[in-house]
């Protein structure tokens, strides 16, 4: 036999297949096992990892002083406290309001003012909304009988959004305390994401460089979005709740959907503050009015502290990240919603620019 002559190789026998299937189909069944375990809390995790991002420069601050556990705990302790009264505050409002407007809506028994002359004055649909409005305020039997197959889908909506408010109170201050425990072990968490990524995109730069970015788009948008949005609701809601307004927790939350999509607050403060004007004493009416103006002007100060330098994600992004999350999630997905769409974008942009395995600075290895 001619010893120059190669032997082609033989195709892979049927076992070393069926080897291979056997693997993949026990690596496949063990994602599936763990998934349908960490699925029911993906909200919660996702939101306590996004409060650990937040949160990290604070916990630095403080390892110094009292360690590594002390630290974690206390930021786990104070922000449950400081974020369970006003919370609790504003979702029961939120839902006995929407729960009493359900009620109202089902039995005939939902009265509603009667439309502001102004209203036929808009252009296109001025007319056709003072006839309906003129409608349900008058003769709520007929506007039932109207508009009922359409409002009621809309009271089935907000029937089910009112009964998942406390569970989302729970999951949201739940994701506090997951946080802390996030944060105690950060070093651990951020080499793992750091490899992940490594693994992902085959360079060593690129996993550490994704991670710092991914940190600091969540702290832009949770800080300096999302945070300025919910002190500044927080500020308006207390004059809302001080005031006595039945609608307390619907206001603050729009004025939070508001501030959260970079919309002026005084779309709603100023009916509010006229209407407080109308009803209630002069004294009250005054400071409510001086409060809900300098709460309302707070972003002003409060976006050159807290939000980050460089973030570029356009509006429209947080805008939709709002919305879905909401749809999607409820009250916990009105805070993740924002931020993990900013993520996503801020890593398709750098996926773009540099193409799937990002720049190669690694050494080519042999």
């Amino acid at each position: 036999m001619d010893p120059n002559v190669t032997i082609p190789e033989r195709p892979p026998s049927l076992l070393r297949m069926l080897d291979a299937v056997l693997q993949i189909a026990l690596v496949a069944l063990l994602i599936f096992a763990c998934s349908r375990i960490i699925l029911p809390f993906t909200g919660i995790l996702l939101w306590s990892v996004i409060l650990a991002v937040m949160l990290y420069p604070l916990h630095q601050r403080l390892v110094l002083r009292v360690g590594n556990r002390w630290s974690a705990m206390l930021i786990g302790l104070v922000s449950v406290a400081l974020m369970l009264v006003p919370l609790v505050m504003v979702v029961t409002s939120l839902g006995s309001s929407i729960l009493a407007f359900v009620s109202g809506l089902q039995d005939g028994s939902l009265t509603v003012p009667p439309p502001p002359p102004r209203l036929a004055d808009l252009p296109l649909v001025g007319q056709k909304l003072t006839e309906t409005w003129s409608l349900v305020a008058t003769n709520m039997p007929a506007a039932l009988a109207k508009y009922g197959q359409q409002l009621s889908g809309i009271a089935a909506w907000l029937a089910s959004f009112a009964g998942g408010l406390a569970a989302g109170q729970l999951s949201f201050v739940l994701s506090f305390a997951v946080a802390a425990v996030l944060i105690a072990y950060s070093d651990g968490a951020t080499e793992f994401a750091s490899r992940l990524l490594e693994r992902i995109t085959g360079s060593k730069a690129q996993g550490p460089r994704l991670v710092e970015m991914t940190a600091a788009t969540i702290r832009g948008v949770a800080v300096g979005v999302v945070g300025v949005a919910v002190i500044q609701s927080l500020l308006i809601g207390a004059g809302f709740f001080a005031i006595g307004l039945s609608s307390a927790g619907v206001l603050t939350l729009v004025v939070l959907l508001f501030a959260i999509v970079q919309v002026p607050a005084v779309l709603v403060t100023l009916p509010v503050i006229a209407y407080v004007l109308a009803t209630e004493a002069t004294t009250p009416a005054i400071i409510f009015s001086i409060w809900t103006v300098i709460a309302g002007l707070s972003d002003n100060l409060l976006k050159p502290l807290m939000l980050g330098r460089g973030l570029e994600v356009p509006m429209p992004v947080i805008l939709i990240g709002v919305i879905g999350g909401m749809l999607a999630d409820g009250l916990l997905g009105l805070f993740v919603g924002p931020v993990l769409l900013a993520v996503g974008y801020v890593l398709l942009m750098e996926w773009l620019r540099h193409g799937p395995g990002g720049p190669q600075t690694d050494d080519p290895s042999p």
